[in-house]
C-alpha cells in the first residue's frame, strides 16, 4: 500500500537486503577481492551503499513535496514574519 503512493520509500530495503537478506550467502572466506575476505567486501561495499539508498530516498520525498512537519523553507518562514 505505501509503494503505491511513496514508491522511492523501496531505495531503504537496499540496506536490509544487502546485510541480511544476502549474508548467508555472502559469508565466504573465498575468493578475496581486493586482498579482503569476500564477506568483509560485501560488508564495505553495502556501507557504502547505504547512504545512497538514504539520499535515494530524500530526492523522492523532495521531488513529491512530501515534507516532515519540522521541514521548512523560505516561503514558510515569511509568511510566519507578516
Amino acid at each position: 500500500m505505501i509503494a503505491r503512493r511513496r514508491p522511492h520509500l523501496l531505495w531503504l530495503l537496499g540496506p536490509f537486503v544487502l546485510y541480511l537478506g544476502v549474508l548467508p550467502f555472502a559469508n565466504r572466506v573465498r575468493p578475496v577481492v581486493l586482498g579482503l575476505p569476500f564477506l568483509f567486501f560485501w560488508l564495505l561495499c553495502a556501507t557504502l551503499l547505504t547512504p545512497v539508498c538514504v539520499w535515494l530516498t530524500h530526492r523522492g520525498d523532495r521531488r513529491r513535496g512530501d515534507r516532515t512537519p519540522g521541514d521548512r523553507t523560505r516561503g514558510d518562514r515569511k509568511e510566519r514574519r507578516v
